[in-house]
């Protein structure tokens, strides 16, 4: 669909993560969201080349389990959790589950950018509704008219199918913001990520066998799989949970919106996939918008 498979995959933003991640009081909170938003996408395109092997949901799979496994064998973290840490835990991996499936079902279908793009509106309203502050409505406005612009209304047409598709991204990814900051105040540490992780492969692993299959257990997908788990969910959740330790949800929703920008040149860089002209409109707008919502928030 997208050409990609003979691309070489850089693998430099994981190592300057796992860099970042080992002291991420030291990191400023927007550096560290940043710095997961990249391996974020570079592990997107990485997940494009698990399509010729399997499903969307075999790819969700793969990156939930092996990345609920990873962290569990590295920080062994302890599960025992009260009741209302449990409900929290239990529904901030539902969350994740859906985003994700719904992330890469619609990489079928629309480029990595737009993908991105849709789907941030979820987060995106949580900006609106937590503001009160007439700036940020602002801010969140400009981005908004990115948001439309590359999601496909600046006369660029866009498959209906993947845009749907994005809009459950968008639920999703509200979901894990509010049901993230909720979680990291009950479940210090990745323990809370790894059981999230844990639940929401759960969640996903029928999809991965009803359309992956034994594929799932070839070597070469095994492998892929493991390195869109580390570099999609292990490192960027890590970073964006300690992010979220420190910044109010409003505002993590607002820094959130460079991630299409960054989105849109991960996939032009590693699949080819060119916006159009209203799109790159579209990019200029939410880059604004964040960098605008950032320096208010510092004056």
């Amino acid at each position: 669909m997208y050409a990609h498979a003979s691309r070489p995959l850089p693998v430099h933003p994981a190592a300057r993560l796992t860099a970042a991640l080992g002291r991420p009081e030291a990191v400023p909170p927007p550096l560290l969201m940043l710095l997961g938003m990249v391996s974020t996408q570079v592990g997107a395109a990485v997940a494009k080349q698990l399509f010729t092997a399997t499903s969307p949901g075999g790819t969700t799979a793969l990156r939930l389990g092996l990345g609920a496994l990873v962290l569990l064998a590295a920080g062994r973290p302890g599960l025992r959790l009260g009741w209302r840490a449990a409900g929290l835990v239990g529904a901030f991996g539902v969350a994740m589950a859906a985003m994700n499936l719904a992330f890469y079902a619609a990489l079928q279908r629309v480029p990595l950018g737009v993908a991105v793009t849709v789907g941030f509106a979820g987060p995106l309203l949580v900006s609106l509704l937590g503001s009160r502050r007439f700036t940020d409505v602002l801010w969140a406005a400009l981005a908004s008219s990115g948001v439309l612009l590359l999601a496909g209304l600046g006369g660029v047409g866009v498959d209906a199918v993947g845009l749907l598709l994005c809009a459950l991204i968008a639920v999703g990814w509200a979901g894990y913001v509010l049901l993230g900051k909720a979680m990291s105040g009950h479940v210090p540490g990745t323990r809370g990520l790894a059981a999230g992780m844990a639940v929401g492969a759960l969640c996903v692993l029928p999809f991965g066998v009803a359309s992956g299959g034994a594929e799932l257990l070839d070597p070469r997908v095994l492998a892929l799989g493991l390195g869109v788990a580390l570099l999609s969910s292990v490192l960027p959740y890590s970073a964006e949970l300690a992010a979220l330790r420190r910044l109010p949800a409003r505002v993590f929703a607002v820094l959130l919106s460079l991630e299409p920008a960054v989105a849109a040149l991960v996939g032009a860089l590693l699949l080819g996939e060119l916006l159009a002209w209203p799109q790159l409109l579209g990019v200029g707008c939410v880059v604004g918008a964040a960098l605008g919502a950032t320096l208010a928030r510092r004056t």
